[in-house]
């Protein structure tokens, strides 16, 4: 969600001590050199990311709100501040890799930017605000030669890992069904930090603070004036800004699900909401999604509970709570994997069967330090990263395309190759929607 909860997942590994860019010289970049970073949206998530990356050189800073990106500033004053994202990229040549948080609805159009300058890139998850930018951001990662990296720390874990190991080695069974679950909801308005106070789009219009430059902030989105409704902290309720518990939470929770049964694209979403309107994400939601079967893997139906959760699996002993917040059921053939919101604590239940098992070897490389570290690593030696945009653009996708089922409150029949829902016409809009004049991708 937000920089609340981020400090429990983090590593706890250590860089070793290396030389600066500047000892070095500038020409390729050697594995032990320090790379430049740049950070985008440096209030609020940015601000943790920067400081997993402090053993590198933190070069410049970007951010519509000097004012409330100010702690971050201040920590790092040998950086450059800059207001204007495309200003930075054009004067700071020297940037090797950036890191964008900024709110949802400008994360496409900054990373693309950044792309195409030739900068390594970590984009905070979700990747993108609509189901077309994740594609063209795939793409275009995978035709570049920068390293790339969704801000999805849960992939960078233990949990996760042993998921996968478990699902694979068939400790469960074979696996037909999987629930996953956010039981947060914006509302009642207000209740939490992260949560606006206004359901409703205010009707008044206060001054804009100084230092903030709304335009900006607006970005690709359709233009409406400042209120505090939007900004700081609290834009994901709305629709024109955020994608809700769905590509924020669900960006985390379904990544065990993807990366374990090898999901690609849906058939078939279907969504049931509550409290739905043009605004604000609903209160909850319902959202089933059916994948094809893949190679020796039967189809699988995915039922993700927003706002709420799954029913209690039956084989969970008295005593016992579900995860915290969120979270996915496994269910195979010879019992079941709950894991939390993260894929941490993965657990075989009923207990019997998780003191029975013989655990498989852990065939997947571990991950030393943080997600942001495993990042910089692989900037330096050429290599993909773990949760790189080729990998998590298309977990990006199944997540928004729940919230285009959502919004139309049926079911979507999803042609993958062609980007269409062929059941909706009206659809076309919210899987690609319009760029406000003056913004492209």
């Amino acid at each position: 969600m937000g920089k609340m909860t981020r400090r429990e997942f983090l590593g706890s590994g250590a860089l070793l001590t290396i030389a600066p860019r500047r000892v070095l010289g500038r020409g390729q970049t050697p594995p032990s050199d320090r790379l430049a970073v740049a950070g985008i949206g440096v209030g609020g998530m940015g601000a943790a990311n920067l400081r997993e990356l402090e053993s590198e050189e933190i070069v410049a800073l970007c951010d519509v709100d000097p004012g409330y990106a100010a702690g971050t500033i201040k920590r790092y004053p040998a950086a450059e501040v800059f207001t204007d994202y495309r200003i930075m990229l054009e004067k700071r040549k020297d940037i090797d890799a950036v890191v964008i948080a900024t709110p949802d609805h400008t994360h496409a159009v900054i990373t693309m930017a950044a792309i195409k300058a030739g900068k390594h890139v970590y984009t905070q998850k979700p990747l993108t605000h609509g189901v077309w930018e994740a594609r063209q951001l795939a793409l275009a990662a995978r035709e570049s030669k920068v390293t790339t990296q969704m801000g999805i720390q849960g992939h960078s874990g233990e949990g996760i890992r042993l998921v996968v190991e478990w699902i694979r080695a068939g400790l469960i069974g074979e696996v037909r069904e999987v629930d996953g679950w956010c039981d947060l909801s914006y509302y009642p308005w207000g209740h939490a930090y992260w949560s606006s106070n206004w359901g409703e789009r205010p009707a008044e219009i206060p001054a804009v603070p100084a230092g903030l430059a709304w335009d900006l902030w607006i970005g690709p989105a359709p233009f409406r004036p400042y209120h505090p409704a939007y900004h700081p902290l609290v834009w994901r309720c709305w629709w024109d800004f955020g994608v809700g518990m769905m590509g924020d939470r669900g960006a985390h929770t379904l990544d065990a699900a993807v990366w374990a049964l090898e999901l690609d694209a849906p058939e078939t979403v279907e969504a049931t909401s509550c409290g739905l309107n043009p605004e604000t994400h609903p209160l909850s939601a319902i959202v089933t999604y059916r994948f094809p079967a893949k190679g020796v893997r039967p189809p699988v139906k995915l039922t993700w509970y927003e706002g709420t959760r799954p029913p209690r699996p039956e084989e969970l002993e008295d005593g016992r709570a579900m995860p915290a917040e969120g979270g996915l059921v496994f269910k195979g053939t010879k019992g079941k994997i709950m894991c939390g919101v993260y894929g941490e604590g993965p657990r075989i239940i009923p207990e019997r069967l998780m003191q029975e098992a013989k655990r498989p070897e852990k065939t997947i490389p571990r991950i030393e330090g943080s997600h942001e570290q495993d990042w910089a690593r692989a900037c330096k030696a050429g290599r993909k990263a773990g949760a790189a945009f080729e990998y998590s653009g298309p977990l990006t996708e199944i997540c928004l395309l729940g919230n285009v089922a959502k919004r139309l409150d049926t079911r979507i029949a999803w042609d993958a190759a062609n980007l269409r829902v062929t059941n909706a016409p009206e659809a076309e809009a919210l899987v690609r929607r319009p760029y406000r004049p003056g913004w492209s991708l």
